[in-house]
């Protein structure tokens, strides 16, 4: 199903012309989990073999999304395909997108040490030919829950008498309560919102975990500490976007590797983009926070965890299984 919607992409476009937009999840598959020690995107977690990206997918659809696209490595595409996109291709349209090194603007190289490809937001420039419409983008690792795809889903693609500047992008929230780990610390984007839920900015915070006596610190990107609430709103890379998005990305994307100090290793990531494009006035941040459950496998020993916790939405009617059949 397409959705016929109005489209001002700055001056290129007149207020009045409509596009067909096909509402898109944009999945950020690429990451080979370091830390948790194997491909976590395809390790089975449901009690069907299902996997997180399953339920993602489900909830998605349910929310009024009708294409996936996922970024991965290329090299790991058949087995993504086997394990996921075959899968769901009867249920929703699905597309690849692939995150390279070497995908950079014109008239840059990637520096002879470089090992890896640029951070998320280098992901969701991989995506500019094969989105056309407004998206939400994830991580493929993470349960959101399905409130996350509804409100998402509501705010890129408003009722037709509401419009949408495209300039405009959102976050689904969370509390930090609900993103910890009980096996080791966790990075997580401290939220500061408006009194109106306006993004101010992201602050990335590393190493996040309650101490012995109870209070949850972790460390900014300054090497200072910082002390946080239960209920501090955590960014979990949920975000919504126009396409006015790609153009962005090219522009800044330039600036990011003109402007690096250390282009070997250094990783250019969406809260940063949103970040600096709230400060030159090139974009707003709605964030839609969200009492959803979100869990994740950041370390392997978070897997029982997460298995028990889909184990338990199966048993109260939330999903079937097997989740497809």
């Amino acid at each position: 199903m397409d959705f016929l919607v109005a489209c001002t992409l700055g001056s290129a476009l007149k207020p009045d012309r409509f596009v067909m937009q096909t509402p898109t999840l944009l999945v950020l598959a690429a990451g080979m989990g370091s830390r948790y020690g194997g491909l976590k995107q395809i390790d089975p977690m449901g009690p069907s073999g299902e996997t997180i990206l399953d339920y993602s997918i489900w909830d998605a659809i349910q929310a009024g999304f009708r294409k996936v696209v996922f970024v991965i490595r290329e090299e790991f595409e058949k087995d993504f395909r086997e394990s996921v996109g075959n899968r769901i291709a009867s249920h929703i349209e699905v597309d690849y997108a692939f995150q390279s090194i070497e995908d950079l603007p014109s008239g840059f190289d990637v520096p002879p040490a470089r090992k890896k490809p640029w951070g998320t937001a280098h992901a969701l420039y991989s995506a500019r030919k094969v989105i056309s419409s407004s998206f939400a983008t994830i991580n493929a690792d993470d349960f959101y829950g399905r409130d996350a795809y509804a409100r998402s889903f509501q705010f890129l693609f408003p009722s037709s008498a509401e419009k949408r500047n495209p300039s405009s992008c959102c976050l689904v929230a969370y509390s930090l309560i609900n993103t910890l780990s009980d096996h080791g610390g966790v990075n997580r984007g401290i939220a500061s919102q408006t009194a109106g839920h306006q993004l101010e900015f992201v602050e990335e915070v590393t190493g996040i975990m309650r101490n012995k006596v109870g209070k949850i610190k972790g460390v900014a990107l300054d090497g200072s500490e910082r002390v946080l609430g239960e209920n501090t709103s955590v960014s979990m890379n949920f975000w919504g976007f126009s396409p006015m998005i790609f153009d962005q990305l090219r522009d800044q994307f330039s600036h990011f590797l003109a402007s690096s100090e250390n282009p070997d290793t250094a990783e250019w990531h969406i809260p940063t983009l949103v970040d600096l494009l709230l400060k030159k006035g090139g974009a707003t941040c709605e964030v839609i926070s969200t009492d959803g459950n979100w869990f994740g496998v950041t370390h392997r020993e978070d897997k029982p965890m997460v298995m028990n916790a889909i184990g338990s939405l199966v048993t109260q009617g939330e999903y079937g299984s097997p989740l497809w059949e």
